[in-house]
């Protein structure tokens, strides 16, 4: 049974940094895609970034580009996303995901981990 479990959310001011973590367990990831989404008080949840966790290739939404990276560790069998230049705007749960490379849809979820970015 795949596990998501996410990490690292907290209080930052703008212009912080932040690293979140997304442990995941249950699998062996390297059929898998591992997405970040994110969801902000009364907004649908959004796409963040993704990687495919064989080839490392890596994807993200247009007002992350550039701010936020995201990895992984094999040996850990963890993601990160790296948020560097904060905004209040990128208040939000964050919420790490899984999927495999031929399903179009993220089936496998943790639940989530806050974060605040303070003006």
């Amino acid at each position: 049974q795949v596990q998501l479990v996410e990490s690292g959310g907290g209080l930052v001011q703008a212009g912080g940094s932040l690293t979140l973590s997304c442990a995941a367990s249950g699998r062996t990831f390297s059929s898998y895609f591992m997405g970040w989404f994110r969801q902000a008080p009364g907004k649908e949840r959004e796409f963040v970034a993704s990687i495919r966790w064989s080839a490392g290739s890596t994807y993200y939404a247009a007002s992350v580009k550039g701010r936020f990276t995201i990895s992984r560790d094999n040996a850990k069998n963890t993601v990160y996303l790296q948020m560097n230049s904060l905004k209040p705007e990128d208040t939000a749960v964050y919420y790490c995901a899984a999927r495999l490379v031929a399903d179009s849809e993220y089936n496998y979820w943790g639940k989530g981990t806050h974060v605040t970015v303070s003006s």
